[in-house]
């Protein structure tokens, strides 16, 4: 196929698919797809099966949830304009606000739509100050030192939602925090109905004990006799996709290094925003520096080890670059934008979307 492309995995996306419906049947929580982190439509009907429904961050978002996932849709946004309330509330089956001035403020005109506020716990867990949810000042999220104020709305609001974690791999750390949380606010949780622990954990990794965060879950749950939610989206979409590119060009600068046809820049933004180098190649004795081919001279995938030198042509993958990264994709330096194929269940290839000069222009 002609690169670069985005490439998803439906077995690999199903390996994923089965933990998260372990966890959900055996905790009681339900799944919502975080379309933040990916929101590819064309796989929807596979990762359905196994979940409840998406949370989006936009109106946008909650639209197309509502539209091509159906099941439940649950709408939150950092910001509400008059507008976006007007037509969320079509799509959405609950509407989280991020603040007591935003429920206050739109609340008339949601009023009978099952309602929910993102309260900041002033605890997190993220390797990224740019990503802590409860870093110093953070928007995200109305402060516990309102935590009074928020009792007092309860006879309008039936749920609350905390989102604290960012990549947390961690199972211990997750105990710990949780148990913090279901202490610091048991009031709260007394006065609710559901509550919603975000995203951010990556229980579908290799190696976690997702089978024990079942029983915390359900542990948690029963404790508090409340519906609890979760909001996976990296771990939805962990190890399925890859950003297919081939080699444009070799040179050496004290590291050999090889161009290839797409960018960083545009095509995974993430990995300039964390500086941190993707994984590519294979373990061999001939290492690169993958460089994409914008005008960015930072603009570095990162580094992999092949068999045999990289020629002219070569194909080279990069691993996990499905979520935040299809989302994020830009036209920076007007480069050929990667198609979007999937692998299906079958092992064939089905080319879903592909872009060209009209899309940029």
């Amino acid at each position: 196929m002609k690169t670069p492309y985005y490439l998803i995995d439906e077995s690999r996306l199903l390996e994923n698919l089965k933990k998260i419906a372990y966890v959900r049947e055996h905790s009681g929580a339900k799944m919502l797809l975080a379309l933040k982190c990916f929101s590819t439509w064309s796989v929807f009907p596979l990762i359905r099966k196994y979940m409840d429904g998406t949370t989006s961050s936009s109106l946008y978002e909650a639209r197309l949830g509502y539209e091509e996932f159906g099941k439940e849709t649950h709408a939150y946004c950092v910001g509400y304009s008059t507008d976006d309330i007007k037509q969320i509330k079509k799509y959405s089956d609950k509407i989280i606000f991020n603040s007591l001035s935003q429920y206050i403020r739109h609340y008339s005109s949601v009023k009978g739509k099952t309602i929910g506020i993102r309260v900041n716990p002033g605890l997190s867990y993220s390797h990224f100050d740019l990503a802590d949810p409860s870093r110093e000042y953070s928007q995200l999220g109305t402060p516990d030192k309102h935590y009074a104020t928020v009792l007092s709305c309860l006879n309008k609001i039936s749920g609350v939602m905390f989102h604290y974690n960012c990549e947390n791999e961690d199972f211990n750390k997750f105990c710990e925090q949780l148990d913090e949380l279901s202490g610091k606010f048991s009031e709260l949780l007394k006065k609710v109905s559901w509550v919603s622990l975000g995203g951010g954990v990556l229980f579908t990794k290799k190696g976690y004990p997702y089978q024990s965060l079942a029983v915390k879950l359900r542990q948690f749950a029963k404790k508090h006799d409340v519906q609890v939610y979760l909001e996976p989206g990296e771990a939805v979409i962990t190890g399925a996709g890859e950003l297919v590119t081939s080699v444009v060009d070799l040179i050496c600068n004290r590291k050999d290094i090889a161009i290839v046809d797409a960018s960083a820049e545009a095509h995974m933004l993430d990995l300039i925003i964390y500086r941190y180098g993707a994984s590519i190649g294979f373990s061999g004795p001939y290492r690169y520096q993958i460089a994409g081919r914008s005008c960015l001279a930072g603009d570095i995938f990162g580094e992999g080890s092949f068999k045999e030198p990289l020629q002219i042509g070569d194909e080279v993958r990069i691993k996990n670059a499905a979520g935040y990264s299809i989302v994020k994709r830009t036209w920076f330096n007007g480069l050929q934008a990667p198609s979007i194929v999937v692998k299906k269940l079958n092992g064939s290839l089905k080319v879903i979307r592909e872009f060209n000069y009209s899309h940029y222009k």
